[in-house]
């Protein structure tokens, strides 16, 4: 049997394009939710045109703060003391493999899951580094953890490629043609709309710039000073919301629109028409380079090279880059790469040899 264990709204969004092959294939399959994004991932599923989960953990709330996360992966992580319970009890006592995606506490937990049940570990979205065990965290811990334990790991560009053969994983490695994030955007948009005709969009919600005052209010004054030149567009995550409760006069008297999250395909149609985006969002990130939309990345590193040295500028903080990229954000600009590449499908070929 093929598990599929995911939970967050990426891994949704990601992961939809291979759920929808299976299913137009008539490849059986079993879906399982950790719970940890539980409340927006009914409606992802929807938006998404994925079919209901086998099997939901965790509560009937997202997990947005982290003495929430902490109870979450302790009432998950609990399970993990029985192998012969968790195969009966989350995987419908079937062996096979577990796809997981990413790396987040979701991913870890899925992982861990699956080896102590006996199940192979397929890793979506494998290789991924930052090289800085704190920078992200705890995502590059979780990455190290999975990629060491993963029997395949699929690999979505040569860079990932590179730094699984630096790790010198156990796993078989299959590279990808692009990261399914571009079947994503591809069948949100069908075609890439006109570049430069909506508002500027920003958006902020990484734990490292949040809980730093510093960096929270640095954004505020970047967003301020956009909204001087542009029409500007604020997506809020609900963590951004408390984080910028401070800030929210400010933005309001710069003109400077706040919405909450909005349903994906409207999402991605809002950053394609984008003269520009600021973000910390590494999804985004490779949603812009797929459609070269001039972007501008607040943290201090990524993990993903996607558009890098292209339509992506990395931040660093660093007050000379942020007016160097604003002086001309389209000169950044690119051309749609990358379009008619089908990752999904070498994914589940590979899944279903196995």
């Amino acid at each position: 049997m093929i598990h599929v264990f995911i939970g967050t709204k990426a891994q949704y969004i990601k992961t939809a394009p291979l759920l929808r092959l299976m299913d137009a294939r008539g490849v059986a399959y079993r879906l399982i939710d950790s719970g940890q994004h539980a409340r927006i991932s009914i409606g992802m599923r929807r938006e998404l045109r994925v079919r209901e989960p086998d099997l939901v953990l965790g509560g009937s709330a997202d997990v947005s703060s982290i003495p929430a996360a902490l109870a979450w992966s302790a009432r998950l992580a609990a399970k993990l003391w029985s192998g012969r319970r968790l195969r009966r009890d989350i995987f419908a006592g079937e062996g096979g493999v577990c796809v997981v995606h990413g790396d987040t506490p979701s991913t870890l937990l899925a992982t861990l899951m699956a080896r102590r049940a006996g199940l192979t570990v397929a890793h979506l979205e494998a290789g991924l580094r930052s090289h800085h065990l704190l920078h992200p965290f705890p995502e590059e811990i979780i990455r190290i953890i999975t990629m060491r334990l993963a029997g395949i790991l699929f690999a979505p560009d040569q860079t990932a490629e590179q730094n699984l053969a630096s790790l010198r994983v156990r796993g078989a490695v299959v590279p990808l043609p692009a990261n399914t994030s571009l079947e994503a955007v591809r069948d949100a948009l069908g075609a890439p709309p006109a570049p430069g005709t909506g508002p500027a969009i920003v958006t902020m919600h990484r734990v490292e710039n949040l809980h730093s005052r510093a960096r929270v209010a640095g954004f505020v004054r970047l967003a301020v000073r956009l909204a001087k030149e542009y029409r500007v567009r604020f997506v809020m995550h609900e963590p951004t919301i408390n984080a910028l409760a401070k800030h929210r006069d400010d933005l309001e008297a710069a003109g400077v629109e706040t919405t909450e999250l909005a349903a994906y395909p409207a999402f991605v149609r809002m950053v394609a028409e984008a003269p520009l985006v600021v973000t910390d969002g590494g999804s985004i990130q490779e949603e812009c380079a797929v459609l070269g939309v001039p972007t501008l990345l607040w943290r201090a590193r990524t993990e993903r090279p996607d558009g890098l040295g292209e339509n992506v500028v990395l931040s660093g903080y660093d007050p000379g880059v942020v007016d160097a990229f604003l002086a001309d954000p389209q000169a950044y600009r690119r051309p749609p790469r990358g379009w008619d590449a089908a990752p999904s499908e070498v994914i589940l070929d590979a899944l279903l040899t196995l």
